[in-house]
């Protein structure tokens, strides 16, 4: 059964940022342009992290505007319906700049959501 659980969606997203690190961890930017199998990896992995954020919904955007996570959730609606317009650059950029900053507010607001729940 499908989950908005924040504290499921939030584990989906450290799950997902990790398997895209797994991913990708030998590979160059140029390695990953020409590599279809990872991109379609990668690609789905992005789409599960953003549909986790579509489901929390707007909770932490105030928190972390810097993350423009309502960015991240029209970028899954372009991964779910416009998928032939999405560039493979595109999914190397947000993995080597949105990504971290993304995992690290899951991580933190999952600690947070433990906390309180003790």
């Amino acid at each position: 059964m499908p989950s908005e659980d924040p504290i499921v969606r939030l584990g989906d997203i450290i799950e997902n940022a990790r398997r895209i690190r797994d991913y990708t961890a030998d590979l160059t930017r140029e390695t990953f342009l020409q590599d279809q199998k990872t991109i379609d990896a990668v690609e789905r992995c992005f789409e599960r992290i953003a549909e986790a954020s579509r489901k929390i919904g707007d909770r932490f955007d105030a928190k972390y505007p810097e993350l423009k996570l309502n960015n991240l959730r029209g970028f899954g609606n372009i991964l779910r319906h416009d998928y032939e317009s999405i560039a493979p650059h595109l999914l190397w950029s947000f993995k080597e700049n949105e990504l971290a900053g993304l995992e690290a507010m899951a991580q933190s607001e999952l600690a947070e959501l433990a906390r309180l729940k003790d």
